[in-house]
């Protein structure tokens, strides 16, 4: 690919996971209950991991080391979506109860 659009699609995707990562600590710091915020973390820790992830991969494209960065981008769209589904499941084991909105009062 040309050097211009290479490095353009780099710096959309890095940007495209910056804002991401912005969304998904707004998303850890302002959501009300642990089932909520590990969503915002998880869900957008790996979209914006990928996508900073797979720019990192274009840019270094001929290289050998696109695949390595290739096999981490899977690795982490595997462990970040699986770790929040255990951490969740592990938190309704324990008996933790999801926010409601009836419950915005008594705290």
């Amino acid at each position: 690919m040309s050097g211009w659009i290479v490095s353009s699609l780099t710096v959309a995707l890095a940007t495209l996971g910056g804002v991401f990562f912005l969304a998904g600590t707004l998303g850890l710091l302002r959501l009300p209950d642990f089932y909520s915020r590990a969503h915002a973390a998880t869900k957008c820790d790996t979209v914006g991991a990928g996508a900073i992830l797979l720019g990192l991969a274009i840019y270094v494209a001929p290289h050998p080391e696109a695949l390595k960065i290739i096999v981490l981008l899977v690795l982490v769209l595997i462990s970040s979506p699986t770790a929040g589904h255990a951490l969740a499941r592990a938190a309704h084991g324990t008996g933790l109860a999801p926010w409601t909105e009836s419950q915005e009062g008594d705290e």
